[in-house]
């Protein structure tokens, strides 16, 4: 008789367990399967977000063929110039080599691809990379790119600040015959900040990790100097 409720218990603690480790299993399957519903959820939110951030943008006037930067001259020779306005080794190189740059372009031997990208806003408390990239596009509806560029430079904020504030972007418009009320209202609004993030991502696309990059016709320049340039596009032009 012993016998038999021994058995008994045994075979109950057995069924126990099995119904122990069945909930178990249930539970833990339940819970792949909301993990695996959260990822699926979150990879389409962030492929409608990304789809989003890539065609929703308006390009300034004078921009490239996709919007990826601004064209400034004509020539066969295609130099790419990925800038941040913050980045100070880009002053470096607008001060040292930008007069080559406008020279080649006066001479009809170069074509300029201007991206203005927002690499460096970490290194800025109010994103001014993508301030002053929209901003320049603001400038370059109006057809004064070059000119409120090489401005920007010659008041560039260091790295760590605030920034130059919207009102003195629009200040140094204004210096560079830009017109203030229009010029204004698109700083103010953002106009062209979806345009500055397009031109920031498709720049990364392509691989360019840092700034100032310059390709020319194709192929990246490690000498950024006048001398440099001049010969990279005289073997391009060939």
């Amino acid at each position: 008789m012993s016998s038999r409720k021994g058995q008994k218990g045994a075979a109950r603690v057995v069924q126990q367990q099995l119904a122990r480790e069945r909930r178990r299993r249930r539970t833990l399957w339940v819970s792949v399967g909301a993990v695996a519903v959260l990822v699926i959820a979150g990879l389409i939110g962030w492929g409608v977000w990304s789809s989003q951030r890539s065609t929703e943008f308006t390009a300034p006037a004078g921009s490239a063929e996709g919007g990826t930067g601004v064209v400034v001259g004509s020539g066969p020779v295609t130099v790419d110039i990925y800038e941040d306005f913050l980045c100070p080794v880009c002053k470096q190189f607008q001060d040292t080599s930008g007069a080559t740059i406008d020279q080649l372009i006066s001479e009809g031997k170069i074509k300029v691809v201007y991206h203005p990208v927002a690499y460096l806003n970490r290194f800025s408390t109010t994103e001014y990379s993508t301030r002053s990239s929209a901003a320049s596009g603001c400038a370059a509806q109006e057809g004064k790119f070059a000119e409120y560029a090489k401005a920007l430079y010659g008041q560039q904020p260091p790295e760590g600040s605030a920034g130059l504030t919207d009102d003195q972007l629009i200040d140094i418009g204004a210096g560079v015959g830009l017109n203030r009320d229009s010029f204004g209202s698109c700083v103010r609004d953002g106009t062209f900040k979806p345009w500055t993030d397009h031109v920031t991502e498709q720049a990364s696309r392509n691989n360019i990790t840092g700034t100032p990059t310059v390709v020319i016709d194709g192929q990246q320049v490690a000498d950024r100097s006048p001398e440099g340039i001049r010969a990279a596009v005289a073997a391009a032009g060939k």
